[in-house]
């Protein structure tokens, strides 16, 4: 096989750059990491070729960019994470793999650019059972109190990346600083036999490049306003029943399997109209790999079981990493929150990454709509 830097893929194409990153995370174009250089990535030559003949034809760029917001081309470049082929990358390396040695505080680290982290000492003692509740009071108190982040170099952002991540990990795993986030978090459930596991979770939940929270994180820092400030807009965005809290859904789909059967839920659902959100993800078109790394590391739950066999012949697609949440939150029986508290936690990490570069690169995210209102004078 013959491979393409990005500078000679974008000649063929071109393109803008997300748009060749889009046709990647669509397996439309296969890309590796450059060996000379793992922060760089090079494409296939007969994909690049293909595509750059199919698309002589261009489109007007505002349709585009209309289509573009609902999963269509990133709107923003970004080194962080990409997802290429059905791999999850951080930084060029492979998630699944990293997943099996390392620990979120590592995955921080890599997802930075940074050299360490230091956990900030828990400022209260007498914190409650972990909850998004808590998360999210704890960073609105910091939000009118922390510097804004315009204007600060690297070194000191990275500071207070460590604090906030810290602030988040106070509310969701609270623990001694010396203890892996993984292990405060099974410590506060009671389940050390399952911290293995969270940490993996954990890892693979860290990034997911230009995800609604991360969207919502960078346009908040892009504004110059804190690190604190834009980790409560990528939480508060992470609540949506679209997105961290898809668990809801799920249980009560398997609640009804427990009742009726597996096969029976899933057809009333299909039946209703309704798309169970347990099975596909838009860029994992031959199933989510955040799912299988993790729903090998447990005993799935029978029911669990039955559910994923019986809806991924009905409707067509392998269960995604919201299904493995919630069955492994069921195996270790973990608290009903559980599934959106491993995700925050997880995700601060990426957030921040996205924050920092946001910072670096200097730019206002500010769209422009197209106006599709009535004109002045119209009735």
């Amino acid at each position: 096989m013959t491979w393409l830097t990005a500078e000679e893929a974008l000649a063929k194409l071109g393109t803008k750059p997300q748009t060749l990153y889009a046709n990647v995370s669509r397996g439309r174009i296969r890309a590796k990491a450059d060996p000379a250089d793992p922060r760089r990535s090079l494409y296939q030559q007969s994909d690049v070729k293909r595509l750059a003949e199919r698309h002589a034809g261009r489109r007007k760029s505002e349709t585009v960019a209309a289509e573009a917001i609902s999963w269509g081309d990133p709107v923003l470049t970004s080194a962080i994470s990409t997802i290429a082929a059905g791999r999850l990358l951080y930084r060029g390396q492979d998630a699944a793999e990293l997943s099996v040695h390392a620990t979120l505080e590592g995955t921080a680290l890599l997802l930075w650019n940074a050299e360490s982290f230091t956990c900030v000492p828990s400022r209260a003692t007498d914190l409650a059972a972990p909850s998004i509740h808590a998360a999210l009071l704890a960073l609105a108190g910091r939000v009118s109190a922390d510097l804004p982040s315009l204007g600060r170099a690297r070194p000191a952002l990275q500071m207070e990346a460590c604090s906030v991540l810290s602030t988040v990990a106070d509310a969701l795993a609270p623990g001694p600083t010396d203890l892996s986030l993984h292990h405060r978090l099974a410590a506060c459930w009671h389940r050390p036999e399952a911290a293995d596991c969270l940490r993996r979770a954990l890892v693979m939940l860290a990034d997911h490049e230009l995800n609604a929270s991360t969207f919502a994180v960078r346009v908040t820092v892009s504004t110059g306003a804190a690190l604190s400030a834009a980790a409560l807009s990528g939480l508060s965005t992470l609540t949506g029943p679209l997105h961290g809290s898809a668990w809801r859904s799920i249980d009560a789909l398997v609640e009804a399997a427990s009742s009726i059967g597996a096969e029976r839920a899933i057809r009333h659902q299909l039946l209703r109209g309704s798309r169970p959100v347990a099975f596909g993800h838009p860029l994992y078109p031959d199933g989510d790999v955040r799912a299988r790394v993790l729903l090998s590391s447990f005993d799935v739950p029978p029911v669990f079981r039955d559910v994923q066999l019986a809806g991924e012949e009905m409707v067509g697609e392998p269960v995604n990493v919201d299904f493995a949440l919630a069955a492994m939150t069921a195996a270790f029986d973990l608290p009903e929150e559980a599934p959106i508290i491993i995700f925050a936690l997880a995700r601060t990490a990426g957030w921040l990454a996205h924050a920092m570069e946001q910072i670096e690169s200097g730019h206002l995210i500010r769209p422009r709509a197209r106006y599709i209102g009535p004109s002045p004078g119209e009735s």
